[in-house]
């Protein structure tokens, strides 16, 4: 119970930080997506990821970054997801610091 708790908290904490950066000059389309996450967050009560103890799991991990190519601010941005198994276990995406 903890763990699937802890898959939407993650969930959540991602797409927050894709929609969070239009708290300004939001559009409807924004508006929607917010609502869509909430959506997510009522419709999965109770689901979860199950691994078997029995089964063969491998770790993968990838990572990119992309030159400026936000519209509103010119930052890169960098971000990594790992897979355990076929199953995404951590994704993060972050805005860097300074401007390309």
């Amino acid at each position: 119970m903890y763990q699937r708790l802890v898959g939407k908290l993650i969930y959540l904490g991602h797409s927050v930080s894709v929609i969070s950066p239009f708290m300004q000059e939001q559009r409807e389309s924004h508006h929607q997506a917010a609502y869509r996450i909430l959506q997510y967050l009522k419709e999965s009560s109770g689901k979860g990821i199950l691994f078997k103890r029995n089964g063969r799991l491998t770790l993968e991990a990838y990572t990119n970054v992309d030159s400026a190519s936000s519209l509103v601010d010119k930052i890169s941005t960098t971000g990594y997801c790992t897979f355990l198994g076929v199953k995404l276990s951590d994704m993060e995406k972050q805005k860097q610091n300074l401007v390309a």
